[in-house]
C-alpha cells in the first residue's frame, strides 16, 4: 500500500480527519475508517471527511462517523472542509457551496484565513422520511418519549440529519453518555438518532451535551447545536439569536422569521499526518 497522508482539523473539539482522494489511493471501507478514527490506536477523530469530489464543477464531500457509517450532514464538518479547501488552494471565493448526502450547503468565510465562517443550515423538518420515525405519528415536539424506563420531554427534527432534543433542568456529560446509547438505538428511530440534552439558560443562551450516532459522546456538534436551538425556539423558549454552549465551546445560531437557520462557527488546523505503510496490515 502506498503512503497515506491526511490532514486533521477541529472545531470546538469536534475533530475530523480529511482524506483527499486526489492525494491518496486508499479504499474507503468501514474498517479502514474505524481504524483511523480510534483514539488510542489510530490517528483519532470523531469522523472522516472524504473529498473533494467533483460533480459537474460542483464540490462534494462524503462524511463518515468514526464507526464507518455515513452521515448525511455535519455542521462542523462543513466548516472544517471549507477551510481545508481554502488552505489547499482549491478555492479562493468568499462564498462556496458544498454538496453532501443531505443536499447543498452554502458557506461564507468571515475571516481572510477561513477560521471563522457562517453556514446556511437550511430549515428544520419535524416530520417525514428525513427523520424517520417508527410507531410515532405527526410532529414530535415537546412530547413524552420513553428511553431506559423513563419518560423524557423530547423534540425530534432533522437539520439535514436526524436529532432528538431532550429538555432537562441540568445537563452533564455523564447523563449524555448514560442515556445516549438508548436514544441512538431506540425502536422509534430505525436509522438511529443523534441526541442533545438541552438546558435553557435564558432567552439567548442554551447549554447542550451531545451523543452522536456512530461516534458517541462528542464535545461539540454544529448540527446538534442548530437542532437544539431550533427545538427550543419552536417551543417558545428562546429568541432568534441563540448562543449554544457546549463542552468544546460556543456556537452562535440565528433562526429567522421563516425558520431558516444560520450557524457561525470556528475551526482550526491541527496538522498533517502520514500513516505508516503497515498500519492497515
Amino acid at each position: 500500500m502506498h503512503e497515506i497522508t491526511m490532514s486533521k482539523y477541529q472545531g470546538l473539539g469536534n475533530d475530523y480527519l480529511i482524506l483527499d482522494p486526489g492525494k491518496n489511493a486508499l479504499p474507503l471501507q468501514a474498517r479502514t475508517i474505524e481504524m483511523l478514527c480510534r483514539r488510542n490506536f489510530g490517528v483519532g477523530a470523531d469522523g472522516i471527511l472524504y473529498g473533494p469530489l467533483w460533480d459537474q464543477g460542483r464540490i462534494r464531500i462524503r462524511i463518515f462517523n468514526s464507526d464507518g457509517s455515513e452521515a448525511e450532514k455535519s455542521g462542523n464538518g462543513v466548516c472544517i472542509f471549507a477551510k481545508y479547501l481554502l488552505d489547499e488552494g482549491y478555492i479562493t471565493e468568499r462564498k462556496i457551496v458544498l454538496g453532501m448526502l443531505s443536499g447543498e450547503t452554502e458557506v461564507e468565510f468571515l475571516q481572510e484565513d477561513g477560521g471563522m465562517m457562517r453556514v446556511d443550515m437550511g430549515r428544520p423538518v419535524y416530520a417525514g422520511p428525513q427523520l424517520p420515525l417508527a410507531g410515532l405519528e405527526g410532529e414530535i415536539v415537546n412530547a413524552h418519549l420513553r428511553f431506559c424506563d423513563n419518560d423524557y420531554n423530547s423534540t425530534c427534527l432533522s437539520v439535514g440529519n436526524p436529532n432528538c432534543v431532550i429538555m432537562l433542568e441540568e445537563v452533564t456529560p455523564q447523563k449524555a453518555k448514560e442515556l445516549g446509547p438508548y436514544v441512538e438505538q431506540a425502536s422509534y428511530f430505525p436509522n438511529r438518532m443523534n441526541m442533545q440534552l438541552c438546558k435553557v439558560i435564558d432567552r439567548n443562551h442554551i447549554a447542550i451535551e451531545i451523543y452522536e450516532r456512530g461516534a458517541g459522546y462528542t464535545l461539540a456538534s454544529g448540527t446538534g447545536a442548530c437542532a437544539a436551538a431550533a427545538a427550543a425556539k419552536r417551543m417558545g423558549l428562546v429568541d432568534e439569536n441563540v448562543t449554544v454552549k457546549m463542552p468544546g465551546g460556543d456556537l452562535m445560531v440565528e433562526i429567522d422569521e421563516s425558520d431558516h437557520i444560520y450557524m457561525t462557527g470556528y475551526v482550526e488546523k491541527v496538522g498533517n499526518f502520514t500513516v505508516a505503510e503497515n498500519f492497515f496490515a
